[in-house]
């Protein structure tokens, strides 16, 4: 029997320094054709999550360190 590939995903979240920054990641991302169910905008805390397969880490991790973040981290999910 071959082995399963598990495709294991991860919650990328950074933070900003304001609200404004946080909305224009959140619209990059929607613009560059991330899906809106996997993109979470929290207007509260400054924060924007994206839920991303491991192979697609860097490119979400790129998108989010261009407007400059005071925090960047990720968790793996299931």
């Amino acid at each position: 029997m071959a082995a399963r590939e598990v495709n294991m995903v991860k919650a990328v979240t950074a933070v900003y320094p304001t609200v404004g920054a946080a909305e224009n990641v959140y619209d990059e991302l929607v613009a560059d054709g991330f899906e809106q169910e996997k993109l979470f905008l929290d207007r509260d805390h400054m924060q924007v999550k994206v839920m991303t397969p491991d192979s697609g880490y860097r490119e979400v991790e790129e998108v989010l360190g261009r407007h400059g973040p005071s925090d960047l981290w990720s968790t793996q999910v299931q």
